[in-house]
């Protein structure tokens, strides 16, 4: 075995036969080549290469590598270059806690610039939920969904927005929003000014958001070439007049579906957002009261905390009452124990067979239209029963209107739109007891 010593000319066969004496714990054994190199034998065997010098006046020590690992040349050139970065004043171990910091944040950059639009977007969905309504998170999922089936079988196209769903976030421009908006302002405008309204949300949201707001220079759908590109919706008029209610409820009432016939009359007569009467439950029913707790979007619509108050007016009260109660939902699906999806093939047959143009929401419109034909009736009171934002400050501020008040308008309305329509009903009756008749006049 070659003699030990402090300093000897390491070899790669020296190191080899290297041994700790007994009597210490670990011994060092320095290179005559390079100063500031040595290997450090400990008492279980283990061999090292360290790196030794001096900075700020204190003993700088650092450990290079196994022996097992690291060949001679390798770890004298590792120790010099330790040794030239003491030299300038640094201390090596705080230069690599940087470089790996470095590292880390570079890692840490790619991921996030790997992120998708679909992860982002779900992550939003999930957060915003709990402040949004039920079809305003459907309308998230749908204009997102990929191309699939429906129930029947048959092929569904993807949604507006899943376009952008398979992009890396950081790689949505406002040059690639333009060019989506011009494809899509060709075939389906509507549904596109919408999706553009809400990823412009997202994209705000998501430069709120600490991991996403790196990733977004400035809100790619901020972008008015886009919206030249989609267009200006044009007003909807579609509404029925009063000589066609008489044809309306005769089409309405001959549907075979009594669920379906209820909602439809109950859009005209509450003037309600299909959205909101379809989440209509049996407990918002306050038959003592006289009163439907509606599910309005928000307060600044006209709602507080989520909720209007509206009067349950006789007629209404009859269509709800005779209806079944399978669910906790009044327009409960005979099938699935929830309400019934919008019935739009129901009320295009309706049209039909009345002749009319109209839709859902041409039937909330319809109850603003109507309502002007009674001079009695305050224009304040339509807005409030529709779950309209006050449009002066005196309605903001100072007009307080019972539910008392909005009834004995509400009351008139509808007994006006019976009598136009050549219906009698009897309030006197029990609701849902009898079926109404309709005159022969």
């Amino acid at each position: 075995m070659a003699k030990q010593a402090t300093r000897i000319s390491l070899t790669a066969g020296r190191i080899k036969a290297l041994e700790c004496p007994p009597d210490k714990g670990q011994f060092l054994v320095w290179d005559t080549n390079t100063p500031a190199l040595a290997v450090r034998v400990t008492k279980s065997g283990r061999k090292a290469f360290v790196f030794e010098s001096r900075l700020d006046g204190k003993t700088l020590r650092i450990t290079i590598g196994d022996v097992k690992t690291w060949a001679i040349g390798d770890a004298r050139t590792e120790a010099s270059r330790l040794k030239a970065i003491v030299d300038t004043g640094q201390d090596p171990r705080e230069q690599k806690r940087q470089l790996q910091a470095e590292r880390e944040a570079a890692k840490a950059k790619q991921e996030a610039e790997g992120v998708t639009v679909a992860e982002a977007w779900q992550a939003y969905i999930a957060k915003r939920t709990p402040y949004w309504g039920e079809h305003h998170k459907h309308d998230h999922e749908r204009l997102a969904r990929a191309p699939g089936t429906s129930k029947a079988g048959k092929p569904t196209n993807a949604g507006p927005l899943h376009f952008f769903m398979a992009k890396r976030l950081v790689d949505v421009t406002p040059t690639m929003v333009e060019s989506w908006a011009d494809i899509e302002g060709q075939d389906r405008p509507t549904a596109a000014r919408l999706s553009l309204r809400l990823l412009r949300a997202f994209f705000a949201w998501c430069a709120r958001q600490d991991e996403y707001k790196d990733l977004i220079a400035t809100n790619p759908a901020t972008n008015k070439e886009a919206r030249e590109k989609l267009g200006t919706a044009k007003a909807k008029k579609d509404a029925i007049e009063r000589q066609q209610l008489p044809a309306f409820f005769a089409a309405v009432q001959g549907l075979s579906n009594p669920t379906v016939s209820a909602y439809i009359q109950a859009m005209l007569l509450t003037g309600a957002r299909p959205g909101e009467l379809l989440a209509l439950k049996w407990g918002d029913i306050n038959t003592r009261w006289q009163s439907l707790t509606i599910r309005d979007k928000d307060e600044s619509k006209g709602g507080e905390d989520g909720t209007r108050v509206i009067p349950l007016t006789p007629y209404v009260h009859h269509l709800l009452a005779g209806l079944p109660r399978r669910t906790e939902w009044v327009f409960s699906s005979d099938t699935l124990s929830q309400p019934i999806a919008p019935p739009h093939k129901r009320l295009a047959d309706v049209a039909r067979v009345a002749g009319l143009n109209i839709t859902f929401h041409g039937l909330r419109r319809s109850y603003g239209s109507l309502s002007e034909w009674l001079e009695t009736m305050p224009v304040g009171v339509v807005a409030q029963i529709q779950g309209h934002k006050p449009s002066a400050t005196r309605e903001k501020h100072y007009i307080i209107r019972p539910l008392d008040l909005l009834r004995l308008h509400a009351e008139r309305f509808e007994a006006w739109i019976l009598e136009q329509a050549g219906i009698q009903h009897d309030t006197t009756q029990q609701p849902g007891a009898l079926r109404v008749v309709k005159s022969n006049t």
